[in-house]
């Protein structure tokens, strides 16, 4: 059995999954994160398997790939695969929805007060040989909006209870009862972008959250409030986003992820009003470990002939 990974970040902290893969009588080949469709095809041709990060898993790859019976997502979203093209050629898509929700909804807090307190620009003045006098926004008592109150969300909202922050969420597929247990209001899109200080994203990327956050959302928004996306950055119109910030007519932004990855080169860059990061939220040692042994687990468990624990298109 042969599996190929393009996943920079597999098993970079624990051998735990190459033992698992060993122990199965397989092995597995590290293919370059950025790849080409057809190099891929050309390198996964024998593959039973495939763990991926962001290269696509289009209808040509799944048509040109027979033997191919199981893909796993080395993380959540799933956008880079075509589900659809997958199951007509009979290959299990699988991805890991919780082994980072606590690495990611720690550093969705970390941008949340580095926003609030505008710390990258008072480390730049300071080691600039300046002093600066930098009068920051309260995050105690604000109102946080969240976009999306699944596993990460969830654990976002408890980190916001530390802070005595009122928290408001959307999500149509939430349950109001189990919601309103954690403290949470359930309000419609327009509701929190009106009444959010700050408002952070936790959904998947799909047609219906394609630009979520466009111009007309972000027009309501209040000029005071910060947003922030460690989730993926389809979500958000990234053009409408920089004229609100650039025109101040939002606060700032904290952007974890972006449409088109790697980005070398964005005008929200020349923002001093945006904090960037290169999509690396989920990135700590113990998320990592959980995500690839995971990702392992229920690779083998479909070439043995068992079900997934974590099944996307079952």
């Amino acid at each position: 059995m042969k599996i190929v990974c393009t996943s920079p970040s597999f098993a970079k902290y624990s051998r735990t999954p190459f033992d698992l893969i060993e122990a199965a009588g397989a092995t597995v080949e590290s293919l370059p994160a950025d790849i080409s469709e057809a190099d891929f095809i050309a390198r996964a041709a024998d593959a039973d398997a495939a763990i991926v990060a962001f290269n696509p898993m289009t209808e040509a790859v799944f048509a040109a790939l027979p033997h191919l019976k199981v893909v796993a997502k080395h993380g959540v979203g799933v956008d880079n695969i075509d589900l659809a093209a997958a199951k007509r050629h009979g290959v299990s898509v699988t991805n890991v929805p919780a082994a980072n929700r606590h690495a990611v909804a720690d550093f969705t807090f970390a941008l949340l007060l580095s926003l609030a307190r505008d710390l990258p620009r008072v480390d730049a003045a300071t080691r600039a040989g300046e002093w600066p006098r930098c009068f920051g926004r309260d995050v105690h008592g604000m109102t946080l909006g969240i976009v999306g109150i699944g596993s990460i969300g969830q654990a976002v909202a408890k980190r916001a209870s530390g802070f005595e922050m009122r928290v408001i969420a959307f999500d149509p597929f939430a349950n109001p009862a189990a919601v309103e247990a954690m403290g949470v209001e359930l309000v419609d899109l327009d509701t929190l972008c009106r009444e959010a200080d700050f408002i952070t994203l936790h959904v998947g990327l799909s047609e219906q959250t394609h630009h979520l956050i466009d111009a007309e959302r972000l027009a309501l928004m209040k000029p005071t409030a910060m947003l922030i996306n460690a989730a993926r950055g389809g979500i958000v119109d990234e053009a409408a986003l920089y004229a609100a910030l650039d025109e101040k007519r939002l606060a700032g932004a904290a952007i974890d992820a972006f449409e088109q990855e790697p980005l070398t080169e964005s005008p929200l860059y020349a923002l001093d009003n945006v904090i960037v990061s290169a999509h690396i939220a989920g990135y700590t040692e113990n998320a990592l470990t959980t995500l690839s042994t995971t990702c392992v687990e229920d690779v083998l468990a479909v070439l043995q002939g068992q079900a997934p624990k974590h099944p996307v298109n079952a």
